[in-house]
């Protein structure tokens, strides 16, 4: 388990933010200098912690495509239903998320592709081979909302709001109040 004190919540909140800035930028923006700066992100990617970067790409500006969202139960429920399932969809590069839910269904998928019907020919897909589902509902996206994918760091380290920034506050030592 890694601490992570004022400095390294600095770092992931601004990245989260802004993962394109530049090793002198961030260090600036932490109020730290470079080589310091540099040997706390290494230490934070190589505990896993930053599992890596990537732009957000504005996919109305680049080509026509539908979101959707589809919540899906399988007809079996036992063990090998289940890693059958997810390892056929691991394989398609439409479905952007997937995750096992508790409660009603068993999966919420996360797909995005050109049209309405190269959605259909996926779940015609999904639902010929493999593992049986029982049942789905799809929810297409008509606009978005919210779209803000850093996670509320704040809120989960249970620092104040006033940290939002992503800047330390005014020299305050909490090195010993963040377990990873």
């Amino acid at each position: 388990m890694i601490r992570l004190d004022d400095r390294d919540i600095a770092i992931l909140k601004v990245l989260a933010r802004e993962g394109r800035l530049s090793k002198a930028e961030l260090a600036r923006r932490i109020a730290l200098s470079p080589t310091p700066c540099w040997e706390r992100l290494k230490r934070l990617e190589k505990a896993g912690i930053i599992e890596g970067y990537g732009a957000r790409i504005a996919l109305k500006k680049l080509a026509p495509h539908v979101t959707v969202f589809v919540t899906l139960e399988l007809a079996s429920h036992g063990g090998p239903a289940f890693q059958a399932f997810e390892q056929r969809i691991a394989r398609r590069e439409e479905i952007r998320n997937c995750w096992a839910l508790g409660g009603g269904f068993d999966y919420l998928l996360h797909i995005v592709t050109s049209d309405i019907d190269s959605y259909q020919r996926l779940i015609d897909d999904l639902l010929e081979g493999g593992p049986a589902v029982a049942r789905y509902y799809t929810y297409i996206v008509t606009k978005a909302v919210k779209t803000d994918g850093a996670p509320p760091l704040d809120l989960l380290l249970g620092l104040p709001a006033d940290t939002a920034s992503g800047d330390p506050q005014d020299g305050e030592d909490r090195s010993d109040a963040f377990p990873a």
